[in-house]
């Protein structure tokens, strides 16, 4: 799924207030923490998820693993706190249109 600016831009918006819902823990990037984050992303659609690596490059291959693996749409990624959207199968988010 591609997003347009304007859709990326409302997203931040809408996940300004969330509070991250699955956290990477000392395993790290684990098949269980990725079933979280795709019934995290099936249940709410925009969802943070706090990555404590220990530098950026770490992190840049916590984030591109989670994307891959999730088939999500990366919207931001704030220090340490990745948000992501996907869009479930019935539509919760309702996505502004255009450019």
């Amino acid at each position: 799924m591609k997003l347009t600016n304007k859709q990326i831009q409302f997203l931040r918006g809408e996940a300004h207030s969330l509070k991250p819902v699955v956290q990477l823990g000392s395993n790290g990037f684990t098949e269980g923490v990725l079933a979280e984050i795709e019934n995290s992303l099936e249940i709410h659609e925009l969802i943070k998820v706090k990555i404590p690596a220990q530098d950026r490059e770490e992190l840049n291959l916590y984030v591109d693993a989670i994307i891959r693996e999730s088939k999500a749409v990366k919207v931001q990624l704030i220090g340490k706190t990745l948000v992501l959207f996907k869009q479930a199968k019935e539509p919760r988010i309702l996505l502004p249109k255009g450019k």
